[in-house]
């Protein structure tokens, strides 16, 4: 198999602001694995670390990575590989193989209807104004970001906005203590809008996690890649996989595939070939014992034939 390789980058329309920093841009590299009988396989692999304005990172590992990886071996090498390496490589290695066997032969499914994503901060409250309220079917606001009692204020805000059939999630991305998580949970009692939040705590605090999840609904995110799987045999509620920002993404798909309940799929801001892969599962999902909406953010990504559908207008977009 041949492997050939390009770099993108692009800038979001507008940065994206949660509790590890602000968002400005993504980069990454679409892969092209070409098979002796000339069938193709794609896949993506996103810089994630280089796509947040952080002083002093050095983003060369994972670049160096990639300039070290085999131009040409067989299907059965790049596979004993993957457990190896970093996790987005094996992320864009594992989706250009899974398209080689046969993934998306009869068709690639559409996504489902996506939740909005809020704003951090003040802005929510603006964002939904923007919109119809009525017409809102769920949102997801990141919290976790201005000070506490700040955001507990907005909180009673956004549901005095938001209409009675909404369903609302709020996503902490691991920023709060127990302290702060048993405040959100003593105003959110009771509350039928609230969906879930997702990842409140720290993925090493799994048992304040599991003590939550007895008062409310709780979903897991980061403690999907931060914890041994073993280790969350026992969680009892939703998991938001955002595909891009894991290993090879076989697992997942065979889970979804065998109908497995309560997970939810969330963009990493991809190109349209990550994003037809990301599309595919939310489809298998909504087909599933639990459908819900996926997180897909609409409107936080830029128009254009890098956010194609069509693999080879992706390729041919990154070439600029």
């Amino acid at each position: 198999m041949q492997l050939e390789w390009r770099p993108y980058r692009f800038a979001l329309p507008s940065a994206l602001v949660n509790a590890q920093g602000r968002w400005f841009e993504r980069r990454g590299w679409l892969l092209r694995l070409v098979a002796a009988d000339g069938r193709v396989g794609w896949g993506e692999v996103l810089d994630l670390l280089a796509s947040w304005r952080t002083p002093g990172l050095d983003d060369r590992p994972l670049a160096a990575l990639m300039e070290a990886l085999p131009r040409a071996q067989p299907a059965e090498q790049w596979e004993r590989q993957l457990e190896q390496l970093p996790a987005a490589l094996g992320f864009g290695l594992g989706l250009a193989l899974a398209e080689l066997d046969g993934l998306g032969a009869s068709g690639w499914l559409p996504a489902p209807a996506s939740a909005e994503l809020l704003p951090a901060g003040m802005a929510a409250l603006d964002r939904v104004r923007e919109h119809r309220p009525e017409a809102l079917g769920t949102v997801k606001w990141k919290v976790g970001v201005e000070p506490d009692a700040q955001e507990r204020d907005l909180l009673r805000q956004l549901l005095q906005l938001l209409p009675a059939h909404t369903r609302l999630r709020l996503d902490a991305n691991g920023a709060w203590d127990r302290q702060t998580a048993a405040l959100w949970a003593d105003q959110l009692q009771g509350e039928p809008r609230l969906e879930w939040l997702e990842q409140p705590l720290p993925p090493e605090d799994h048992a304040g996690l599991l003590a939550l999840a007895q008062r409310l609904p709780v979903a897991l995110d980061e403690s999907l890649r931060a914890v041994p799987a073993a280790d969350l045999k026992d969680w009892p509620g939703w998991q938001v996989h955002r595909p891009a920002a894991a290993a090879d993404p076989r697992p997942l798909l065979r889970r979804l595939q065998a109908g497995e309940p309560r997970l939810m799929l969330s963009t990493a801001f991809e190109t349209g070939i990550g994003l037809r892969f990301l599309h595919h599962l939310a489809g298998l999902q909504a087909q599933g014992p639990t459908p819900t909406a996926p997180g897909l953010a609409p409107g936080w990504s830029p128009q254009g034939p890098l956010f194609s559908s069509d693999p080879e207008q992706v390729w041919e977009a990154a070439r600029g």
